[in-house]
């Protein structure tokens, strides 16, 4: 007899970021997080902070950020599902590449 695999998806398994790199802010922290509160902002010494401008460089898009992927059905014409088809295995992924390209550069024109 064939082993019924799990209902749940990989995606579904996933735990937030925050549950993995968080951890409690413990009295003594929060002592310090409330006397700064009250400080005026020019009093607050920032001298030990990192500078807050990343090169372009440094910054990886999609690097932590994964969407929930939907599952649908679409009509295309013929011709648009082949040619995207002789694109390579991964034909999906490289149409949801030019739809989300698509979507940020018409974002930014409005």
């Amino acid at each position: 007899m064939v082993k019924k695999k799990s209902g749940l998806s990989r995606q579904e398994r996933r735990l937030p970021a925050s549950a993995l790199f968080t951890t409690a802010v413990t009295d003594k922290q929060r002592r310090e997080l409330k006397r700064l509160a009250v400080l005026p902002d020019s009093q607050i010494d920032l001298s030990d902070a990192p500078e807050g401008n990343p090169q372009m460089s440094d910054i990886h898009v999609g690097r932590f950020y994964r969407p929930i992927k939907q599952l649908v059905s679409i009509r295309v014409d013929a011709d648009v599902l082949a040619w995207f088809r002789g694109q390579g295995k991964k034909y999906q992924t490289y149409m949801n590449e030019v739809l989300r390209r698509e979507m940020q550069t018409s974002a930014r024109g409005r």
